[in-house]
């Protein structure tokens, strides 16, 4: 009978708060491992939450877990609660990232673009097209119909990721067409991709009217330019309002059961929960999430773009170091706190490079690189040996630090059996706080 397997999982109930996890067997389901949680953290877990692991597969990213056997012997889990969720304490400082509604846009434009499917008849055509180009050479010639279908599938896939894509990423979709359709390549002596890659432009500029006319905000707000009913408008190809290359959702529509003098009304309220001694994060993040459209409208819309005091007078909230993680995510439907980390670990080791070759130049900055690396390198040395250490507390201190200066010391870390679980507080107060909940 096979050994049963020890889990030893450091689990983030709080952005700042870890607690230690020792299972001797695997759960059954992921269920009865938040009901362990819930009994062993007791009263930190109350209410609803899902678990989240740093997958290997994708760098460390998190995943939902969702099966149980996708739990590590050794890792880490992060607890994430819905928005809506009040039971935590009012001022939790833990992250709390929008869920991105189904009608705003959720990803950027792709590495790899893929042709989007068409209908039966439409695929069974294409097929068939396919192998008689394989077999002979010849190309397919399209009904205007069924050229008009294929031309509107492309528009409809390239604005799910920009309104306004750019020339080369016309050509990458066109080119991504013929690859995986040969037969729709153009006649002889025209390249296969430039004719599509033009028709395609025409068709999304023609799918971006369409959804102008019927209101869609991003591309609504560029209306109203230049023509013969109003000749003194600002010419309709110049300043022309688009997202910017990391922006997702630039400026999107009300939502459909909030009206202007709703969403005002929340937005008073932020300012009321603003104004607390002791904030409600969760109630906050809701409303701004719920207001982010009629935020975007009042910055993107405004016909001179409004100071960033302006903004701030009446979002006090954007201050909030949880807020500008948050609005940073509805902008770009990106974690900028764990891509900034995972971008900054990658490029360690070559920004510590250049920094020693710049040490040995002469100069100024050369002195202060020198003194860097020098305190850096006397960091990397001497880390301490935690090995038999139940429970300390661990303080930092500089090399000429007096023996009164220990009760105030750089940083302080939380050591339970042998690890470092919290790093960062710097009063002893704080610390045995937080000394004494990682041991219950």
């Amino acid at each position: 009978m096979a050994a049963a397997q020890k889990h030893v999982l450091r689990v983030y109930v709080a952005r700042d708060t870890a607690l230690k996890l020792t299972l001797l067997e695997r759960p059954k389901s992921v269920e009865e491992l938040k009901e362990i949680m819930q009994d062993r953290f007791k009263p930190r877990l109350d209410g609803d939450f899902s678990l989240h692991y740093e997958d290997p597969d994708f760098d460390g990213d998190l995943c939902l877990l969702v099966d149980i056997q996708e739990l590590p012997e050794k890792g880490t889990l992060r607890v994430v609660r819905p928005e809506g969720d009040i039971s935590s304490t009012a001022s939790s400082d833990t992250d709390i990232l929008p869920c991105v509604s189904a009608l705003q846009r959720q990803k950027s434009w792709p590495d790899h673009f893929v042709v989007p499917g068409f209908d039966y008849e439409m695929e069974h055509i294409l097929e068939e097209g396919n192998r008689v180009y394989e077999e002979s050479g010849k190309m397919l010639k399209l009904k205007r119909s069924q050229k008009s279908e294929i031309l509107k599938k492309m528009a409809e896939m390239i604005y799910s990721f920009k309104p306004y894509p750019h020339e080369k990423e016309l050509a990458i979709a066109a080119k991504a067409l013929i690859t995986a359709h040969p037969c729709l390549r153009m006649t002889a002596g025209e390249d296969g991709e430039l004719g599509w890659k033009r028709h395609i432009g025409y068709k999304v500029a023609s799918y971006r009217n369409n959804l102008a006319k019927v209101g869609v905000a991003e591309v609504a707000i560029n209306t109203g330019r230049r023509s013969r009913n109003n000749p003194n408008n600002d010419h309709p190809h110049q300043n022309i309002k688009k997202a910017r290359k990391a922006e997702v959702n630039y400026i999107i529509n009300l939502p459909k059961d909030q009206t202007p003098a709703t969403l005002e009304t929340m937005r008073e309220e932020i300012i009321h929960e603003v104004e607390k001694t002791e904030r409600n994060q969760l109630v906050i993040g809701k409303l701004m999430n719920t207001t982010y459209a009629l935020r975007r409208q009042e910055i993107v819309g405004a016909l001179v773009a409004p100071r960033v005091r302006d903004v701030v007078d009446r979002w006090p909230a954007l201050l909030m170091e949880s807020q500008v993680f948050a609005e940073f995510h509805r902008i770009n439907n990106v974690n900028l706190r764990n891509q900034f980390y995972k971008e900054l670990d990658r490029h360690t080791p070559k920004f510590i490079t250049l920094f020693r070759d710049k040490a040995t130049k002469t100069g100024k900055i050369a002195e202060e690189l020198a003194k860097l690396m020098m305190i850096y390198d006397l960091q990397s040395a001497d880390c301490p040996d935690l090995t038999d250490t139940p429970v300390a507390l661990l303080t930092v201190v500089m090399d000429d630090t007096i023996d009164a200066a220990l009760f105030s010391p750089e940083s302080i870390c939380i050591v339970v059996e042998d690890e470092i679980l919290v790093s960062g507080p710097t009063t002893l107060a704080d610390s045995f706080l937080l000394l004494f909940g990682c041991k219950i």
